[in-house]
């Protein structure tokens, strides 16, 4: 063999990872030592694209799409990764490919069937991972190889993470079961952290809500891909804001972390600014806020905390305790009713109505939120539009309410679908994200 056959066989096998076994071998392996060989890698951005290249016949698209999506969620709920899907066409950093056999990555990583070998993947920045499209793939708990658990495995891979020697980590070297518990192990979190950074103004979620492990044929995923996004757009476009508002002259305000943004009518969005430039003192991370429509002021609540500004000078000697006036802790949304012309505050399965020009709440509330028919709890947003209907937001999510007949009549993704939340470029027409 050559010098220069065996420099590239060597490279070769520093670029890819050992792959997922479906059984461990006999006690006394190489594989881990092999593995903490490999020098660390990582992508030097943080919001990366993907793409599911094709995937078994036998599994529905909807549903397989589902498992890669919540594969890539459960990395970027515990770092400062953010992911979105890349249109059919162009350049992705992530590809996700279902081989047969030998697919030109070596003898040694030649797909086998069913059993053995079941993916393996490669580094950052060439970012491939390969599945073995023979595998009796499932996704489900109790049949066949579970497609997601194999997917959050090779995604870490993707992202630069070695195998973990941690039996009960994500990233151990063998195909691990999915339970009950949480998929993720601490060794899995420090590691993505210890390359990416711990989630910007968010809390850490080591595992998604159980019922996105069984039920994924349940996920919406008609939201359009056949479009190469032009920009990254603004931040809330490709992730869930704290809070939102609208004042009279329709001007969006959408808060995020430390920073807001004001979205123009016709879509046009400003660059982020800091909370404290525009209202002294209000801390980050708002929880609610709204609008009165009658006079112009801003209302945020945060905690047991609120505060109410006109333009950018308190009203009062702000922050006031809310519990005084029956308010609830910890508020999901807040909203200017116009055919009330009162605040409402939403918290989990119940709605306060405020009493007019203060923060009191009206005698016989609070009262169970089936009252607004199909609006879901936890709603992170909520405003009123120029049709007289009103806007209920959740992540990625949003839910159109016939005010006349207290229901929400219509439902989908909002960066995709609502042009004037600022997701959409002034020039092709189409979504960001």
């Amino acid at each position: 063999m050559s010098a220069r056959v065996g420099l590239l066989l060597r490279a070769l096998q520093l670029l890819m990872w050992g792959g997922l076994d479906a059984e461990p071998p006999e006690p006394g392996g190489e594989e881990l030592r092999r593995e903490a060989e490999v020098p660390s890698s990582k992508w030097y951005k943080q919001h990366l694209s993907y793409r599911l290249v094709n995937w078994p016949e036998h599994l529905p698209e909807p549903a397989v799409r589902g498992a890669v999506r919540a594969a890539f969620q459960l990395w970027s709920n515990v770092s400062a990764l953010e992911f979105w899907e890349a249109p059919a066409t162009g350049p992705a950093d992530i590809r996700l490919t279902f081989f047969q056999g030998d697919h030109n990555d070596g003898l040694s990583n030649a797909f086998d069937g069913p059993g053995g070998a079941l993916a393996h993947a490669f580094l950052p920045r060439r970012g491939e991972a390969h599945f073995d499209i023979e595998e009796r793939w499932s996704l489900s708990r109790r049949r066949g190889r579970n497609l997601f658990v194999v997917l959050a495995h090779e995604i870490g891979h993707t992202l630069g993470l070695p195998h973990s020697p941690a039996p009960r980590a994500l990233m151990a070297p063998y195909y691990k079961r999915l339970g009950r518990d949480a998929l993720l192990n601490w060794d899995d979190v420090l590691a993505v952290q210890n390359l990416y950074g711990k989630p910007l103004g968010r809390s850490v979620a080591i595992q998604l809500p159980g019922k996105l492990f069984t039920d994924f044929e349940a996920w919406d995923l008609h939201s359009p891909r056949d479009r190469r996004p032009e920009t990254r757009g603004p931040k809330y476009c490709h992730s869930s804001f704290d809070a939102i508002t609208v004042d009279g002259q329709q001007r969006l305000y959408i808060f995020k972390g430390s920073h807001f943004w004001e979205v123009a009518a016709d879509g046009n969005v400003s660059e982020p600014r800091p909370l404290q430039e525009q209202w002294p003192g209000l801390p980050s991370h708002i929880e609610a806020v709204t609008v009165s429509l009658e006079n112009g002021d801003f209302y945020f609540f945060k905690g047991s905390r609120c505060w109410r500004f006109r333009s950018s000078k308190p009203v009062w000697n702000s922050p006031l305790l809310c519990r005084a006036g029956g308010l609830p802790r910890h508020p999901d949304a807040a909203l200017f009713f116009p055919p009330m012309h009162r605040l409402v505050l939403f918290k989990g399965a119940r709605y306060y109505v405020l009493a007019r020009g203060g923060l009191q709440v009206e005698p016989y509330y609070p009262r169970d939120l089936q009252d607004w028919g199909g609006v879901p709890e936890e709603v992170n947003g909520a405003l009123p539009r120029p049709d007289g209907s009103v806007i209920f937001f959740r992540d990625d999510r949003y839910w159109r309410l016939d005010q006349a007949k207290l229901r929400a009549t219509k439902s989908g993704r909002w960066a995709a679908e609502l042009p004037w939340m600022g997701c959409w470029h002034a020039n092709s027409g189409g979504t960001l994200f």
